[in-house]
């Protein structure tokens, strides 16, 4: 798919354990007017309806909602992953399926990175936050690979560092901060230019 790629107005965001107290941290500072769209993938029991749309919503001044299979791409809007489902981008519309658990979850991080780096490449602005294990460590990589910014909470400010941990020690970060000062970040960095992503090696003869 040919893409675009202009300006930097997609930001996915990754938490686990101990995550909601960094995400409120990290939208507290965002203004209303923020030049793009967030999707936030949460880790929360299968069972349990997830909480976090009006959690948000009563920390920062964006609109939140659960994401819905097939709705289109709103700028200045968050979405949230529901309980047992994969947030997913593909081109300008958000799928939410029921596809099979990576990194021994769903909604899988990894999943969500992985498809917004396929549809916006450089446009992509990843962030990890506290976590237990390692999803979001592959999709931090495929974020970078396409030419995206990747940044990860200071350990010693998650509440659980296990998953910023592994991003920093697999994947080449652009920056390391508080929840805080990551939300800060993205307010400076959003709708700023895109660089093309980088070309490829051609391995061999095409089939």
């Amino acid at each position: 798919m040919d893409v675009d790629q202009t300006r930097k107005d997609i930001v996915v965001v990754g938490a686990s354990a101990g995550g909601v107290d960094a995400l409120i941290k990290f939208f507290a500072g965002l203004p209303a007017d923020l030049a793009a769209s967030i999707f936030v993938v949460l880790h929360i029991p299968s069972e349990s309806p997830s909480h976090l749309a009006p959690i948000l919503e009563r920390a920062c001044r964006l609109p939140v909602k659960e994401a819905e299979d097939l709705e289109s791409i709103d700028p200045g809007q968050i979405y949230v992953a529901s309980a047992d489902r994969h947030l997913m981008i593909d081109g300008h519309r958000i799928r939410v399926t029921r596809g099979p658990r990576e990194s021994r979850v769903r909604p899988s991080i990894d999943v969500l990175f992985r498809s917004a780096s396929v549809s916006f490449g450089a446009r992509v602005i990843a962030v990890v936050m506290s976590g237990t294990l390692d999803d979001g460590t592959a999709g931090a990589w495929a974020v970078k690979d396409r030419g995206g910014l990747v940044l990860v909470q200071e350990p010693s400010d998650a509440i659980h560092a296990s998953m910023p941990e592994s991003v920093i020690q697999h994947v080449k970060v652009d920056h390391v901060g508080t929840a805080q000062e990551l939300g800060n970040m993205i307010a400076g960095l959003a709708g700023a230019p895109a660089p093309p992503v980088p070309s490829k090696p051609s391995h061999g003869h095409s089939v």
